[in-house]
């Protein structure tokens, strides 16, 4: 009989233990609404975890749910017609967004005329391209990029942390359950197969996304984005 009751007593314990564990790593459900600069609401809009897409999204009313892990730090949002925008958790269950606001970092870097970042959907302010980013001048005159043999010798020599493979680019840590996932190349705004057909001579310029800054591009944009902007005919 003591042995019996000793096995239930572990037994029990054992119980309390595992649902102690499991309400620890319960996952919290964050909610809220998404406005654009007008005030409507922003639909199909990614909702982002920490720099990672989720595969929730707001629905026609501008309105999103998504669970996410208790030590989840930062909640984003992307849309292609509006860009990105991101808050800190810190414990809220409840998060709205809204494009026709600004933080104060963010007027101050408008205010300083801040560099833009060229997506290939559009220009964003350094500072709201929260993923590393990399950006090349190729009307840069003191670099001469005019002499490189190809675009992909310019990425090879003037950006850290990628590698070129034929006619893919790589940016080191971007990998799956599979192996490395090569970057979405995007040429004046269009995604294409490689960058063979673009002279040096043509770059304007040149942008590495990474994480969240490649998250406007969806699920395309898992491996990073190598954007390619070509000079216009009268520069």
């Amino acid at each position: 009989m003591k042995l019996k009751a000793l096995l239930i007593i572990i037994l029990a314990l054992m119980a309390v233990g595992s649902l102690q564990a499991q309400k620890k790593n319960a996952k919290i459900q964050i909610a809220g609404s998404v406005l654009d600069a007008s005030l409507r609401p922003v639909t199909n809009a990614i909702i982002m975890i920490d720099g990672q897409n989720t595969s929730s999204m707001t629905d026609a009313k501008g309105d999103y749910k998504v669970k996410v892990k208790p030590m989840a730090k930062m909640i984003g949002v992307v849309s292609f017609a509006n860009g990105m925008k991101e808050e800190a958790i810190n414990g809220r269950t409840v998060i709205n967004f809204s494009y026709a606001t600004s933080t104060p970092q963010q007027m101050q870097d408008q205010a300083a005329g801040e560099a833009s970042v060229n997506t290939g959907y559009d220009a964003q302010k350094r500072s709201d391209a929260t993923g590393p980013v990399k950006t090349i001048d190729g009307t840069d005159k003191s670099k001469n990029y005019a002499t490189y043999n190809s675009v992909y010798d310019i990425i090879m020599r003037e950006v850290g942390g990628v590698r070129v493979n034929g006619t893919q680019v790589v940016i080191l840590g971007s990998k799956d359950f599979f192996g490395d996932v090569p970057a979405l190349l995007v040429l004046d705004g269009v995604p294409v197969d490689s960058f063979t057909n673009v002279s040096p001579a043509q770059v304007e310029s040149i942008s590495v996304l990474k994480g969240a800054s490649a998250a406007i591009y969806g699920t395309r944009g898992y491996g990073g984005a190598v954007v390619v902007t070509t000079k216009k005919e009268n520069q």
